[in-house]
């Protein structure tokens, strides 16, 4: 990817620009439209992140009209909290969502999400598919109705597997009483057997209705996939052999690393046929698995570039800003790991790609960034008001150049309960550290404090796949005090 390409539309706004139009505004100009896309389990397994096994043309087309955020990363990684905090603009501990149990309303009754103050701003919002996590909101149907300007869209055509049998729920019950069933499917089958190409329909029908409306849109658009079952068309798992993967190189717990860092793969263990429920996996299964979520992936591309095709056939891809996100990332077998649900860069790192009128294309930033900088981003693009309480920064300034660095490192933090003990293990990514505090403490009673029982530290110039904790390492004690004097006041 270029480092800087500078678009006719780029130097058409520039005009603007200098006459001082707000941030990189559209002060009297018609107020851009947004397309909000969400992907569910997508870590950076995108060409344009240099994922050299990836086939992704479409989100490889998006990058190439905006800007990639290659050092993103989420603030929890599990569905429900990410999603939480990136669209509210909110950490965790303000939400208060940590798990898949808490409503997040019922915690803050007047909360303000992003497509709600879009809305409050004069625009028409539409939600299609999974953007919210149903368990963390009002409803799965509903996903947080005060957020929209019509009643929201949860797909209701579609599959999640194309074998009939398991998406009645027509399979017998293994002995510990759960519905289970394989982690994956390869079948003959087009598109439209899964409900993500069903959602994508839907929302490029909203998108035509809008666009003859007239009046400023934020549709937002949330697949799926690639979370487990790994399940697409066999077309896509034949665009590569089985024999062009390989395990990952490290596949063991970090040295020196406190074991609650790390879990047993339960999401995956406990929800399909076909993984033991204790003991290793087979590699030949786990070279299966990772075959089949490059073939999500690959799936779930071909329905973003259908919204990116939709786009611009409507003729509104100059007056349209799309983002795109994956809540968290992915571990496939590194650390001896499949799922999320820990701090470490596997988890955490998740793609975030924003194309805007009058921004450069084709650029990208190594600058650490995360989720809640979504919110006050797309307020500057817009034009709107940025409200003063998000715990993110404007990422506008990275896109436009005017400066190379926001933030000095992106946040995330996962919980974990040990010996009886709640812990909050609270991670911090500079561009090239990434440092780790556990800190005991109740905080569902509200403790905001409590003491460090562990610390963490990896230097990704020396060891990218985190396989020695260096907090205690002499060698990096000034980059250790570099995080903590830096904490000192959380």
């Amino acid at each position: 990817m270029k480092t800087l390409r500078y678009s006719r539309r780029w130097m058409a706004s520039l005009f603007l620009m200098t006459l001082g139009a707000s941030m990189t505004g559209f002060c009297g100009a018609a107020r851009p439209n947004v397309v909000f896309i969400a992907l569910d389990d997508l870590k950076p397994a995108l060409g344009c992140f240099g994922d050299r096994m990836a086939k992704t043309p479409n989100m490889d087309r998006l990058a190439s009209r905006g800007m990639v955020f290659s050092n993103n990363h989420c603030q929890q990684a599990v569905c429900g909290p990410t999603r939480a905090s990136l669209l509210t603009g909110w950490l965790p501990d303000r939400t208060q969502v940590w798990d898949l149990n808490t409503k997040m309303r019922d915690r803050n009754p007047d909360i303000f999400t992003l497509p709600q103050h879009f809305k409050q701003n004069g625009y028409y919002t539409i939600g299609v598919g999974k953007l919210f996590d149903g368990r963390c909101v009002d409803s799965w149907g509903k996903q947080d109705a005060i957020s929209w300007s019509r009643p929201y869209m949860l797909t209701g055509s579609g599959s999640m597997y194309a074998n009939e049998s398991y998406s009645s729920g027509r399979v017998p019950l293994d002995k510990r009483d759960t519905l289970k069933r394989p982690s994956t499917e390869n079948a003959d089958v087009p598109d439209m057997v899964y409900k993500d190409y069903h959602s994508c329909s839907q929302a490029i029908a909203e998108l035509e209705n809008r666009v003859k409306a007239g009046d400023p849109f934020f549709l937002g658009l949330g697949f799926s996939r690639p979370h487990l079952p790994f399940n697409a068309p066999k077309r896509y798992w034949d665009l590569w052999e089985r024999s062009d993967f390989a395990l990952p190189d490290y596949r063991d717990v970090s040295s020196e690393s406190p074991m609650f860092s790390f879990h047993n793969s339960g999401e995956l263990r406990n929800g399909y046929t076909d993984i033991p429920l204790k003991g290793p996996i087979p590699d030949e299964k786990q070279l299966e698995l990772i075959h089949g979520y490059y073939a999500t992936v690959a799936f779930v591309d071909a329905q973003v570039g259908r919204m990116l095709d939709a786009v611009d056939t409507a003729g509104v891809v100059d007056n349209t800003i799309i983002v795109l996100w994956g809540d968290h990332g992915f571990h496939l077998g590194d650390h001896g790991i499949f799922c999320k649900h820990t701090n470490y860069e596997q988890a955490t790192r998740a793609p975030l790609i924003i194309s805007a009128p009058g921004m450069p294309e084709g650029v990208k930033t190594d600058s650490p960034t995360e989720f809640l900088d979504i919110f006050p981003t797309l307020c500057s693009l817009a034009g709107l008001p940025t409200p003063s309480d998000l715990d993110g920064v404007s990422l506008a300034p990275l896109m436009d150049g005017s400066k190379s660095s926001v933030r000095e490192f992106a946040r995330s933090q996962y919980p974990r309960k040990h010996e009886g003990k709640h812990l909050m293990g609270y991670a911090y990514r500079s561009e090239r550290y990434r440092y780790v505090e556990w800190i005991q403490k109740d905080f569902y009673k509200g403790e905001r404090k409590g003491k460090v029982v562990a610390r963490e530290l990896y230097d990704y110039e020396l060891d990218p796949e985190e396989s020695t904790n260096l907090a205690s390492s002499p060698s990096h004690r000034q980059a250790r005090e570099w995080f903590k004097s830096r904490l000192n006041d959380r």
